[in-house]
């Protein structure tokens, strides 16, 4: 079994990095081929349709807490009422979300404007018809992938799941290629789904014995799942609502081409995210037995570790911020084309305030491990309600930008201020300190950053190679600034410890040889 977690682990990486670089080839051919109106119909179709992911009320989440119960009772007979319980319930979830997808598709007009043709509703439409049904689909098949991960089966989870990853993107291009545009993509997209999910469901059944009962449902044990779920809906609603809102109103508001513009700079934040949480994740089964066993020290403990590890993310973010603020202009030049400039503008936007959160987001591995997260739901709760209203507004006078100013805004008082001052207040958390141990980072920022002005400065970027070659310059500097001005010894450690071994391994083949 631990094999198979630190498996998991390594292809949960991997299957990151294929996914940002994915992104990073599949996007522009998508902008290129569609053009900036079907690219923005389609991003819009999609964003619309993620909304009835919210009809799943947390509880996906939820079942491996409620499998691991009865495991450990193991009464069989209870596991298989579960199985039957979740089946129905995600039946009956996926038959809603399918006619609620539906009844939107046929009523597209509303979430769009003057500026849009019928053709263009009429795309929007059949989009929404096949991606209502993906959804629906994935509603029952996500009763056996929560299954899988119950089993600790990561190997094969991961494999398939990098599979879906490359195969999807790939048969897309090829729709793409030979004209099929956004409706041939959303058909091979839920092609591709059902091929996955079957490829699950046939594993969880054949292989891992899956089994269901459908009589007599333990109606009140979905009572509790429900309490228990509700605090999870409530940050699947406000991540939502954070990154997918905005493209709702430019939609309304401005025009496709406006929601192509906001949707390149989205994806851009998502992969930022991603970087954040690779770091945070791994020191999740950490905290809990910290915080489980409480031994002597335990919170001082917990302190020490909120802070080295806020520090190893703000490294690593430092450099992709820093990096994007000097030569993102001329990326999303090459990657999204021209059009797309305002892009790099709402991006910093986004990722800018996000930051604050980053660094930090071991503080909800803390929170739910302590069982008092449920402050930081309502309060983000509050404040996404407030980025609707902020974007709505600063939309109608700067467009674009003015609803990524909405995010902005809110993000910077959730994070920044509140959930900062809910740290040291209820959970004891040394705020001041961490954020004077984020602060002796930026001498070795003084280096790499004066280098980037100069660059933006003199430097007329004209070539790929160029910026290739002054990117792994800048990278190269800020790493070596670092190292000097930025790290103190546990972070060099963490770099000189794998790098003994591998010239440790080096040194003894060669002697063996």
């Amino acid at each position: 079994m631990k094999s198979q977690v630190k498996a998991g682990a390594i292809l949960q990486y991997v299957q990151m990095a294929l996914q940002i670089v994915i992104n990073l080839l599949y996007t522009p051919i998508m902008i290129r081929i569609l053009g900036d109106s079907e690219y923005g119909i389609y991003s819009l179709a999609s964003s619309i349709i993620s909304y009835l992911n919210l009809l799943t009320l947390g509880f996906g989440a939820s079942y491996i807490r409620f499998y691991s119960v009865q495991k450990q009772k193991g009464d069989e007979d209870a596991i298989k009422r579960l199985n039957g319980l979740y089946l129905m319930v995600f039946s009956v979830m996926g038959l809603v979300a399918l006619i609620a997808g539906l009844v939107i598709a046929f009523n597209v007009g509303i979430f769009f404007n003057e500026t849009y043709t019928e053709h263009d509703l009429y795309i929007a439409k059949i989009l929404m018809i096949f991606l209502s049904v993906n959804l629906a689909e994935s509603f029952v098949a996500s009763v056996f992938t929560s299954y899988i991960t119950s089993q600790e089966k990561f190997i094969f989870q991961k494999i398939v799941n990098m599979g879906k990853t490359v195969l999807s993107p790939a048969l897309c291009i090829a729709a793409l290629f030979l004209g099929y545009a956004s409706i041939g993509m959303v058909i091979v997209t839920t092609c591709v789904t059902f091929l996955i999910d079957f490829i699950n469901i046939g594993f969880s059944v054949g292989k891992l014995n899956m089994r269901f009962s459908l009589r007599d449902p333990d109606w009140r044990l979905l009572k509790d799942i429900a309490v228990f779920s509700v605090f999870i809906a409530i940050n699947q609603i406000i991540d939502q609502v954070n990154w997918q809102a905005g493209k709702l109103i430019l939609g309304k508001m401005v025009s496709a081409t406006a929601v192509a513009v906001y949707t390149v700079s989205v994806t851009i934040n998502s992969m930022y995210l991603n970087f954040s949480s690779a770091v945070s994740s791994v020191f999740t089964p950490r905290v809990n037995r910290i915080i489980t066993e409480k031994r002597d020290g335990w919170q001082e403990e917990i302190n020490l570790l909120f802070q080295k590890v806020g520090r190893v993310q703000f490294l690593i973010l430092g450099l992709i911020l820093t990096g994007f603020i000097f030569f993102g202009q001329y990326f999303i030049s090459i990657w999204a084309g021209e059009g797309y400039e305002l892009a790099y503008y709402t991006a910093l936007l986004l990722i800018c305030p996000a930051t604050l959160a980053l660094v930090q987001n071991l503080g909800i591995e803390i929170q739910r491990a302590r069982n008092q997260h449920q402050f930081r739901s309502i309060a983000y709760l509050i404040m996404a309600a407030v980025n609707v209203g902020l974007s709505i507004l600063f939309c109608h006078y700067w467009g674009i930008v003015g609803t990524a100013m909405g995010t902005a805004i809110s993000l910077i008082v959730a994070n920044g201020i509140i959930m900062n001052i809910y740290y040291q207040k209820k959970l004891d958390m040394h705020i001041g300190q961490f954020w004077w141990q984020i602060a002796k980072i930026l001498p070795g920022m003084i280096i790499p950053v004066a280098f980037g002005i100069l660059i933006m400065i003199f430097i007329k970027i004209t070539s790929i190679w160029m910026f290739l070659g002054l990117v792994a310059g800048y990278t190269m500097i800020y790493c070596i600034s670092m190292w000097f001005l930025g790290m103190n010894q546990f972070e060099r450690e963490l770099i000189k410890k794998p790098l003994r071994k591998i010239f440790k391994r080096g040194n003894h083949a060669e002697n063996n040889g």
